[in-house]
């Protein structure tokens, strides 16, 4: 068995597919592989690998039979961690393209030496870490 990628369910696909687009161009240098707008999917491949996929949540629901289930609220239950080289600069790069600062570039010494880290919110609302060592 092989974990594959993560897929993130989000109500705006358009705003987050498009806020991916640029955020993995300026973080990893890499365009998606599929942008299917009318099937609200798109995916990111590093090398043979896939990176991430953003589908659009009503697709998934309509799939596995979930409309009649709660949405999810509360705290978070996943976040997407991305290492960088300079966090203060992808943190800003970030909210350039829309990203919402919750914790701004701090050093973590406490989670592990030379450690950085910044928090941010995509359009979707999923939580991002930036770090870097």
């Amino acid at each position: 068995m092989d974990a594959l990628y993560p897929r993130l369910l989000v109500d705006d696909f358009r705003a987050c597919a498009d806020f991916y687009e640029a955020a993995l161009r300026a973080l990893l240098g890499i365009d998606p592989v599929k942008l299917i707008p009318e099937a609200e999917y798109a995916n990111w491949d590093l090398g043979a690998e896939a990176a991430l996929v953003v589908m659009g949540r009503s697709r998934m629901v309509e799939a596995v039979g979930a409309a009649d289930l709660p949405a999810p609220s509360g705290r978070d239950g996943s976040m997407l961690v991305f290492r960088v080289d300079d966090v203060d600069a992808a943190a800003a790069t970030l909210r350039g393209l829309g990203a919402v600062q919750v914790a701004g570039p701090r050093d973590r010494p406490e989670w592990g030496p030379g450690l950085r880290t910044a928090h941010l919110r995509d359009p979707g609302g999923y939580l991002l870490e930036l770090q870097s060592y």
